[in-house]
């Protein structure tokens, strides 16, 4: 079993619905540009940690988004969402953004999202927005893991 971790910064986003509008008499389909442009920032962020690694099912798919704490709370209300003794509330909502990540991945760390078994998906305060996204699976025959796991994750420690 391979255990793939990446990270995703900026602010986690949700899969929006499709749109679909009539064109001479046709229904046509399309997704939002805004969903299309954070499935392909979430491909080029695993690309960038583990370049063309692919897992086969069953996979195990882990989210953790991270939110800055809102600059109106109090000092005391801040610290503890600092501490994840508050959490998120707020949107997105986590199965929105499971299924942009599960989306962005298909094809890519691999074949279809069908083959994700397990999926645990959680939001918490963080120094940085973003996602940590990890899979755990077994690798397609003749692939390589990529970058080290630890380097992927690097981003969210806070600079000093």
């Amino acid at each position: 079993m391979e255990t793939l971790i990446f990270h995703v910064p900026g602010k986690p986003q949700s899969k929006a619905r499709h749109r679909s509008f009539a064109r001479a008499g046709k229904i046509c389909n399309y997704t939002p540009a805004q969903t299309e442009q954070y499935e392909n920032w979430i491909k080029l962020c695993y690309q960038g940690a583990h370049g063309t690694a692919r897992l086969v099912p069953p996979i195990e798919m882990s989210i953790t988004a991270y939110f800055s704490v809102p600059k109106s709370y109090p000092k005391k209300k801040a610290a503890l969402c600092r501490e994840n003794v508050l959490r998120p509330t707020c949107k997105p909502d986590m199965d929105n953004i499971a299924k942009a990540v599960a989306d962005a991945l298909n094809g890519i760390a691999y074949h279809d999202d069908s083959g994700v078994s397990e999926l645990h998906v959680s939001k918490q305060y963080g120094e940085r927005e973003g996602l940590v996204v990890r899979l755990v699976g077994n690798l397609e025959e003749g692939q390589d893991a990529g970058k080290k796991t630890a380097d992927a994750v690097q981003p969210l420690k806070k600079r000093e």
